[in-house]
């Protein structure tokens, strides 16, 4: 039998139940790149709980997602690796796919699920993947680690980097604070603690 899965530590609102302030912020939500349909889950459903912090985060993350330099396949990548070493399971379960869309190999994604370095990535992914491993648990790169992503990537698209990474952090621990999951139907991508 599988192990039940944790109960989400803020109630999802409603629309019809939403302040002005979050209706707002849902108004903002739909109207970005993000689209119409958006309803809030995930991290936006924590948000609506403190809708002026969401309408700011909801913007970084919009240019953090859309606007930057970085390829879809190379940010989305970036994505992955802290959805994984923070286990957040909703952030794996809603960009899992839009990695796969956006060119990263499935072999590399299920490596990345496992833990594993995805050592057939190509050079980019891979000079991502360890200045992610570096800055994570050390709280720095190296110059080396520095150089490979830069010379990858560029100075301008080396700092959205880190602003990606920043912000998919304040995401993760969003997600896994508040414990808001895929829906039940979907299996978890990460076993949950006890």
């Amino acid at each position: 039998m599988p192990a039940k899965r944790p109960a989400p530590r803020l109630p999802l609102i409603d629309e019809p139940h939403m302040t002005d302030a979050q209706r707002a912020l849902l108004t903002s939500l739909r109207a970005g790149p993000r689209g119409a349909s958006i309803t809030p889950r995930g991290p936006f459903a924590v948000w609506m709980h403190a809708p002026d912090f969401g309408e700011l985060a909801q913007r970084l993350g919009a240019h953090c997602r859309y606007g930057t330099a970085l390829s879809s396949r190379l940010s989305e990548f970036a994505i992955l690796c802290t959805a994984r070493l923070w286990r957040a399971q909703y952030e794996w379960f809603a960009h899992a796919p839009m990695a796969e869309k956006g060119g990263v190999k499935p072999k590399t994604i299920e490596d990345l699920r496992l833990g594993r370095k995805p050592k057939s990535a190509p050079k980019d992914e891979l000079a991502i993947y360890d200045f992610v491993q570096e800055l994570y648990k050390t709280r720095r790169v190296t110059d080396r680690t520095y150089k490979r992503v830069q010379a990858a990537l560029g100075d301008a698209a080396t700092v959205e980097l880190v602003g990606i990474l920043g912000y998919y952090a304040l995401i993760s621990m969003t997600l896994n604070v508040f414990r808001m999951l895929p829906p039940a139907s979907e299996k978890l991508a990460f076993s949950e603690p006890k």
